[in-house]
C-alpha cells in the first residue's frame, strides 16, 4: 500500500492525524506542519525526545524581549506567582485542546508588550488579540495577576507587584514557551508541557507551592 499523504512511497506507520498509513518521510516533513498530531502519537513523542532546543540565534531580539533582564533570584522570589500563571495557562489548554503553542505565545507576547509600555512610560495601552482562543488565554493570565494583587492588598494593605516585575514574569513565560515549542505551525509541545506540570485540577494548587521544573526554561 502507498502512503495516504504522498501516494507515492510505501506506507510505514499508522498516522493518528489522518487515520491511515503514511510513509516515514511524510511523517517527518508534515508533523505539526500540516498535520494536527495528537499528543499520544508515539512518533511525535519520539521526535520530541530527540529534538535539539532551538538556539537564541533562531529568534529575533524582539521575540524574546532581550532588553528585559532578570536574575535567578527573581525567579525564586516570585515562584508562587509564576506557578499560578503557569497553572492558568494549563487550565486554558485543558479547556481548549485546539490551543497551539503559537496561540499561547501570541497571547503572552501581547501581554508582555502592554506591560513593557506601562513599565517604561506608565501608559496603559492594551492591544487584545483578535483571535478568540488567544483572547481567552490573555483573560486568564490577567485575572491571575489581578487576583494576586488583590490578595496582597488584602493581606498587607498594598500590592508589592510592580509593573516592571509583571513584565519580567511575562517575558520569562514567553521565553519558556519559545524554548519548549518546536516552532512548527501546529506545535503543542509547550501546551503538553504545561499539562504535564499540572496533572489535574485537584492536585494543581498543592503542587504549585512545592516547586516544579516549570521554572527551568
Amino acid at each position: 500500500m502507498s502512503c495516504a499523504i504522498c501516494e507515492k512511497r510505501k506506507e510505514k506507520r499508522f498516522c493518528l492525524a489522518v487515520h491511515g498509513q503514511i510513509c516515514a518521510q511524510c511523517c517527518g516533513e508534515q508533523r505539526e506542519v500540516t498535520l494536527e498530531c495528537p499528543s499520544e502519537c508515539v512518533y511525535l513523542q519520539q521526535a520530541r525526545q530527540h529534538e535539539k532546543p532551538r538556539a537564541a540565534e533562531d529568534f529575533q531580539s524582539a521575540e524574546l524581549f532581550l532588553k528585559v533582564e532578570m536574575e535567578d533570584r527573581f525567579i525564586i522570589e516570585h515562584e508562587h506567582l509564576l506557578m499560578g500563571l503557569s497553572y492558568a495557562l494549563a487550565k486554558c489548554v485543558r479547556a481548549d485542546r485546539s490551543l497551539s503553542d503559537r496561540d499561547l505565545i501570541a497571547a503572552l507576547t501581547a501581554l508582555a508588550k502592554s506591560a513593557e509600555t506601562r513599565a517604561n512610560s506608565g501608559l496603559h495601552y492594551e492591544a487584545p488579540p483578535t483571535n478568540p482562543a488567544q483572547q481567552s488565554v490573555s483573560t486568564a493570565v490577567q485575572k491571575m495577576l489581578s487576583d494576586y494583587r488583590a490578595i496582597e492588598t488584602q493581606e498587607m494593605g498594598y500590592s508589592r507587584l510592580r509593573d516592571a516585575q509583571e513584565l519580567q514574569m511575562l517575558v520569562f513565560l514567553v521565553r519558556t514557551a519559545h524554548s519548549r515549542s518546536s516552532g512548527r505551525p501546529r506545535s503543542r509541545a509547550f501546551a503538553d508541557f504545561l499539562l504535564g506540570q499540572f496533572a489535574d485540577d485537584k492536585t494543581a494548587i498543592s503542587e504549585a507551592g512545592t516547586g516544579s521544573s516549570i521554572i527551568v526554561p
